[in-house]
């Protein structure tokens, strides 16, 4: 028995590599005139490679080799590369009925058929209304004091202590994200039961797809399944209280179509669970990567001080809260959140399908193949950004060429919670640099998850300062594990 467990994983392995050769040598076709590229098999190769290794020098060198547009079958199934603006913006824009969205069947499943994300024409243009209403400037404006006050509280639990800043920051995002999905629930324990479901979904989406008893992606399935029935027990408690919020899931409860149809359950759980994924590890990788941009960039983080410094002076040392009007006037921040969007380039690259042949510049793409336009390649092109890998808030001073600068993407599908990241993260950063100074513990490096993230989470250590006259007295302070002076 103890050896059964202990080849488990390989067999495992070994049986899905043999139904995914079988399924790839069935559906292979012709291949069309697209540059060569790699036509490899899906989850060896350059698949394993995309999945672990840096995205920049994945996607940089086969643009290099074969151009901006060029063919590969990463992901088990064929797919063209995009790596030009005119060429996204082709597929994302100008015929984007052409390209329907689609992503990787098992990673479907687990956020649901139904989420906004995998539809086009009527039915995603209904719900993306309904997500777009329960994010309006009304709706957010009045929710600045709630995200501040979860802001502070996660910040309070990290003084004096050395955290994974992903992690924490993941329960930051978690926290906001319940808020303009359910409101205030003030039920804790539907809030915890969906954090640990969430959680362990999250945490199998991008394992490898193996539906067996113990493995990730099966206690990601069961989780979702859980959490579809605790949405079912909050849905059930608002209506015997006969409650009525603006929040996404009273959007999604009272919809009607112009026949008079509502949502069905399934509908409403696949879209809450997609904009639930969409809120949380997007925007928490992100604020993770700035933390560590302004760590490593003094003069940015003495700017971004400066400007903030005032606003909280202006609240009187911060006793009063921060209001709507004073997170649109940070303009120093917002430059260094649009820079770390370019920097990170979170969403490397996005899922489209071919649903008839086409051509783009002589190139045929054939009806049924993916198309993946790639965000990164163009956000560290030296052609439209000088000097692409070096953190620079300043070049967004001056404004940068069209459709080089997509990080929640393009077209009808770009993301709609794009403000509310930014929010979270203008407030996020306000605190913490009038009551915190911090230094990261250990060595850098990244990891790859797919998203890019900062080598172990980014572990740094966080001092609460002593506030004089309503600012935190910034002074250098050794860390004993890494012998450097502190931000």
């Amino acid at each position: 028995m103890n050896t059964f467990l202990l080849y488990y994983p390989f067999l495992l392995a070994l049986l899905s590599f043999i139904f995914l050769l079988a399924k790839q040598l069935r559906s292979r076709k012709p291949t069309p005139n697209l540059p060569p590229g790699s036509m490899g098999w899906p989850y060896l190769g350059e698949t394993l490679q995309l999945y672990s290794q840096n995205p920049n020098v994945f996607f940089a060198t086969r643009q290099n080799r074969y151009g901006e547009v060029f063919k590969t079958h990463i992901l088990g199934s064929p797919c063209v590369m995009l790596s030009s603006p005119e060429a996204v913006r082709f597929v994302l824009v100008t015929q984007a009925h052409l390209f329907k969205p689609t992503y990787p069947q098992s990673k479907e499943k687990l956020i649901g058929p139904s989420a906004l994300f995998f539809h086009q024409n009527d039915y995603h243009a209904q719900i993306r209304r309904l997500v777009q209403a329960s994010l309006s400037l009304d709706v957010t404006r009045n929710l600045v004091p709630d995200i501040e006050a979860i802001a502070i509280s996660v910040l309070d639990s990290w003084s004096g202590k050395v955290v994974n800043t992903f992690y924490e920051l993941k329960k930051f995002t978690f926290d906001v994200a319940v808020l303009f999905i359910f409101g205030h629930l003030n039920n804790h324990h539907h809030r915890e039961l969906l954090k640990e479901n969430y959680y362990t979904l999250d945490k199998g989406y991008n394992s490898f797809p193996t539906n067996l008893p113990g493995s990730s992606y099966n206690k990601s399935v069961l989780a979702r399944r859980r959490i579809s029935l605790i949405v079912s027990e909050i849905i059930k408690e608002r209506e015997e209280k006969s409650l009525v919020q603006r929040d996404l899931l009273g959007s999604l409860l009272n919809f009607k179509d112009e026949k008079g149809q509502t949502l069905t359950h399934n509908q409403i759980v696949d879209n809450i669970i997609g904009v639930m994924f969409a809120a949380q590890d997007t925007t928490a990788s992100l604020l993770t990567w700035m933390i560590k941009y302004i760590h490593d960039d003094s003069n940015t983080r003495e700017a971004i001080q400066i400007e903030q410094k005032a606003i909280f002076e202006s609240n009187d040392g911060g006793n009063h809260m921060l209001s709507w009007a004073q997170t649109r006037n940070m303009p120093l921040t917002s430059r260094a959140i649009k820079e770390s969007l370019r920097m990170a380039s979170i969403i490397s690259f996005t899922f489209r399908e071919a649903v008839e042949d086409v051509k783009y510049k002589g190139y045929l793409i054939p009806k049924g193949w993916k198309v993946l336009p790639l965000f990164r390649n163009i956000h560290h092109n030296p052609d439209f950004f000088v000097d692409p890998h070096k953190f620079n808030p300043s070049r967004f001073e001056l404004g940068i060429k069209p459709n080089t600068f997509m990080p929640f993407g393009n077209g009808l599908h770009t993301c709609p919670g794009n403000e509310v990241a930014k929010l979270q993260m203008l407030i996020f950063i306000h605190h913490l640099v009038n009551k915190f100074r911090w230094e990261v513990v250990g060595s850098g490096g990244v990891h790859y998850d797919p998203f890019p993230i900062p080598q172990r989470g980014l572990p740094a250590k966080f001092w609460k300062e002593t506030c004089t006259q309503g600012h935190p007295k910034i002074t250098p302070r050794k860390d004993i594990k890494s012998g450097r002076k502190a931000s």
